[in-house]
Parts: C-alpha cells; structure tokens; sequence
C-alpha cells in the first residue's frame, strides 16, 4: 500500500482494496454490500455516518471488523439515559504517588479515544452527553476539566438509532443531524441471505479477517479524495439538487414546496462533493461525475429533509423526494 500519493496508481490501489476489504469483511457479513459501500465513501471522505435498521442486521459486526480489516483501534458506546459526557470521553482521577505521598490529577481517556467509534442507539442518551460526541466528530477533539485533547487519526463514528422503539429516546436536533455525513439504510436480507446467515450464525465457524490497509494507509486516501476533480457539469447539479430542496428558492419545484419545511443547507452541497470523488476514487476512476452526485444523494440528503405535515399525511418519505429530485 502507498506511502505517497500518486494519483493514477493509488487510484488503482485504492480500487483493489476496497475489493479486498469487501472480501474480507464478506467472511463475516452476509449481504449488506451497499451498506457497507456507503460506510467507505463515509470513512474515506473523512466524514461520519447515521446508520438505521431494526436490531439484528450486523451493524456492531460491521464496523468492528472493519476496524479489523483496517488495523484501526475499535470502541463500542452503548448510548444509555443515565450515561454522562465523561463515560465517553473520559475523566481526571486524583492518584496519589506510593513514595512521596503527593497528589496529583490523571487524565483517564474514554472509549471515545479510539479510530472508529460504534456510538449505538445515540437517540437513548440526553442532549449533553449527545453534544460530546459530537463535538469530537466536528473537530477531531474533547475538551475535559478545561482541557482540549486530540483524537488518534483516523477517527470515524458510525452512530445507531433503532427506528422500532421511540419511547424514552431523546432524537437528535435537526442541527446534530447535519453534522452526520452520510444517513445509511440496512435493510432485511433476502431471503437466500438470511438462510446463509442462519446456517453460518448456528454452526462452528472460525472466521479470520486479514488486514487489507494501515492507518496511515487511510489517512492517505482521505488525502486522496479531496484531490479528485469535479467535473463544471457535476458541480452544478449537487449545487442545484441542494438549492431545489429550498420551498423558498425560486428554482424548488411545486412538489418541494408542497411537501418540505426545512431544505438542506451548504453542508448537503459539501458532502455531495465529497461523496461523489470517494466513490469515484473507490471504483478506481480519478473524476468524479455527475452519475457519481446522483449516487450519493439518497444518503447524503435523507436526514436534512424537514417534511411537514402534508408530506405525513400523503405518505412521502424522504427518499420519495429525492428521487423525484434527481431524475
């Protein structure tokens, strides 16, 4: 794997790991290809993702062996009501010295202090222990006692909501969502792919994954991505699909002003961009088109939606308009 960037090799490179993590990670998962697709566009875009799906569909196996197959620091948060900003991120201990009898404050990092962060169900936590996560995702650090401390890099955090049981939840400010690169969907599987999954999951399976890619590896295709050119044509239609999800833009059509409070703001047109070059780089192509935009729109654009009550009550979801949006 490359120590430095050459843009045509390492897009070549970078085509052949992602097979290779695919394989890898296929010995552990069943199905869920776009999912996990979805996750490297995230992971390599430098962004973090919300993944939705009622319990049971491998999301804590995923990105643990992803974290396996990318030799990354793994850490898993089970977001409770009662857990507090310093369960996550850590906390000063007084220790005193055996010898001299002096006192002193340790720091005692959290689980946050990891390269890939599982933070599941982040919907059953209060607003402040919320926040610190997501302070750490915005700028790649926490602030304890005073303190600001860095995170090891890379750093990524898949978040989990389970979309069956709302009661007791605190759900994240539309502002907080935002801040989420990438909304992801898993799915049931098919039916061949459940019945893969039962005979796998009730046998004696040992299963190894091999390590396809380093850290520094990582940190070098997130590099990567943001020198991947953009085609004028492209550009224009990630600005354009944003600025239509606007009721109050003059260009969003009738439907959008039917069914859409809230469009999407300049952050939606960032992460298009960006989403689009990670899966261009990743299918091992150096520009990224506008079939790339429309690629990642679902994704990119489903939780910065705010339909109102008309939306509700015709039955549109999210990726209804999008989809109308985009073709």
């Amino acid at each position: 794997m490359p120590t430095e960037l050459d843009d045509v090799s390492s897009a070549k490179q970078i085509k052949e790991a992602k097979e290779a993590i695919l394989a890898e990670i296929s010995k552990a998962i069943i199905g869920q290809t776009e999912a996990i697709e979805q996750v490297l566009i995230s992971l390599f875009a430098r962004g973090h993702c919300l993944i939705m799906g009622v319990p049971g569909l491998a999301k804590t196996l995923l990105i643990s062996s992803l974290a396996q197959v990318l030799d990354l620091k793994f850490s898993r948060v089970q977001f409770t009501p009662d857990l507090m900003p310093s369960d996550v991120t850590g906390s000063e201990i007084l220790q005193e010295d055996p010898a001299t009898r002096q006192r002193s404050f340790r720091f005692v990092p959290g689980p946050i202090f990891a390269n890939m962060i599982l933070a599941d169900e982040i919907n059953r936590t209060p607003p402040k222990t919320q926040a610190s996560v997501l302070e750490a995702m915005q700028e790649f650090q926490v602030t304890v006692a005073g303190s600001t401390r860095a995170l090891p890099l890379p750093f990524f955090v898949m978040a989990t909501e389970n979309p069956i049981e709302q009661e007791g939840t605190y759900p994240l400010p539309e502002a907080q969502l935002d801040r989420f690169f990438l909304q992801i969907k898993m799915g049931y599987p098919s039916e061949e792919e459940e019945r893969l999954i039962i005979a796998k999951t009730t046998g004696y399976h040992a299963t190894s994954l091999n390590k396809v890619l380093s850290a520094q590896d990582v940190l070098n295709y997130q590099t990567l991505v943001r020198k991947v050119p953009l085609s004028d044509s492209a550009a224009r239609l990630a600005v354009g699909i944003v600025r239509q999800t606007r009721p109050e833009d003059p260009a969003a059509p009738d439907f959008i002003k039917k069914w859409i409070l809230w469009g999407a703001g300049p952050r939606a047109g960032q992460a298009l961009v960006l989403g689009a070059k990670a899966r261009a780089i990743l299918s091992g192509r150096l520009a990224a088109t506008e079939e790339d935009v429309k690629a990642v729109s679902h994704p990119v654009l489903r939780h910065r939606l705010i339909l109102n009550f008309q939306a509700e009550a015709d039955g549109v979801r999210s990726d209804d308009i999008i989809s109308r949006l985009i073709h």
